[in-house]
């Protein structure tokens, strides 16, 4: 009957783990989850946002055509059995699962940020987003809250495409773990293209016309977007697999759950062993590779190879004509080497290219693991 190898989520991660699999495995089927039919480039949603950009890709043409989609959400992971529970009651059994549910917003603790904030991290959020801007007049005054890379490419892409004032609030510094260096190119940038900076004063309550600040500001706004930090969805805590502190599912160097083994995870949504990852679609794609490969050599009789972090760099786009590119060590610490301007944004449109074009695309993709 061969092996069938189940994937929850259809992200970075989940597409590439599902290539790896049936690249050249005759006995393995796929399954895929995924609450929606098509691929979504999150790195491109704040270019959705702000203009005309599809960041969609059809499931259809980005999985492998062996592979099986369903449109579903789960609900539960039976481990002791190897079943999903899935939206509606259905149930689907695995031989081995890949979990790979990938990150989103975390509920923001900041005061009438559920009723008048506007999150970006999912389709979803971005779509609504996308809508409430459709209403607003061209000067309206729209807030971004968080100044992190998320944060300020909203900022830049809303300055260059709509105009208006465009305020960027962080109660820290703007992009953290970014150096000096790149921050004074990114704040010059966002500068030139109108947005004014608010550092060191956190938002405490945002209202229907306004956001409030910890020193007692209270900066006009018609539209709050939030781009504040990330975490997981919380299917792996609700279905009593071991987690960290903020939910991600605990896995070893192998990717392989430390409780369950035929549970293996990528991406986002994984705590691997005494390793920190940044969540990234650069850390995604070849944990999810990883992931694949992992299964395969448990098939074979082969031990899996343990997981290396191998990070380049850090970018973020200021706009369609600027760019920062930050270089990293392997292990995510900048170097001195730091390049922006138009040259940023090529560097920084080439790597979101080939993100789709030479990985999510392909029939045939470049596969590449962190071994």
């Amino acid at each position: 009957m061969g092996t069938h190898v189940v994937i929850i989520g259809a992200g970075y991660a989940g597409v590439m783990a599902a290539k790896r699999l049936l690249r050249g495995s005759s006995g393995i089927s796929v399954t895929i989850v995924n609450p929606r039919n098509c691929f979504v480039q999150r790195i491109r949603l704040h270019q959705m946002v702000a203009g005309d950009y599809d960041a969609t890709v059809s499931l259809a043409r980005a999985l492998p055509q062996r592979a099986t989609l369903v449109v579903a959400t789960v609900a539960d992971i039976d481990a002791a059995t190897k079943h999903l529970v899935l939206d509606g009651g259905r149930t689907l059994h695995y031989d081995y699962l890949v979990y790979a549910v990938g990150s989103r917003q975390s509920r923001s603790a900041i005061a009438g940020a559920t009723e008048y904030g506007f999150a970006i991290s999912e389709f979803e959020d971005a779509i609504r987003l996308k809508s409430k801007l459709a209403t607003l007049a061209h000067d309206a005054s729209i807030s971004v809250v968080g100044g992190g890379l998320t944060g300020i490419e909203t900022a830049a892409e809303l300055a260059e495409k709509r105009g208006g004032r465009i305020t960027l609030l962080t109660g820290g510094v703007l992009a953290p773990e970014l150096s000096e260096k790149a921050r004074s190119m990114i704040v010059r940038t966002l500068t030139t293209l109108g947005v004014e900076i608010i550092t060191g004063s956190r938002v405490t309550r945002i209202g229907k016309r306004s956001c409030e600040l910890s020193d007692g500001r209270a900066i006009p706004t018609d539209c709050a977007v939030l781009t504040t930090e990330f975490g997981v969805p919380d299917l792996a805590r609700r279905s009593g697999l071991p987690v960290d502190g903020i939910g991600r599912l605990k896995v070893d160097r192998q990717l392989e759950c430390i409780t369950h083994p035929d549970i293996v995870g990528a991406g986002d949504a994984v705590a691997i062993s005494d390793l920190s990852f940044r969540m990234s679609c650069q850390a995604a794609r070849p944990t999810g590779v990883h992931a694949a490969e992992t299964i395969k050599r448990r098939l074979d009789g082969s031990a899996p190879k343990p997981v290396a972090a191998k990070f380049v760099g850090q970018c973020v786009s200021l706009g369609r004509q600027a760019g920062v590119f930050q270089r990293t060590t392997s292990a995510d610490l900048v170097t001195r080497l730091v390049v922006g301007g138009r040259v940023g944004a090529f560097v920084k449109e080439r790597i979101c290219s080939s993100t789709t074009d030479w990985g999510i695309l392909p029939r045939r993709p470049i596969f590449y693991s962190w071994t």
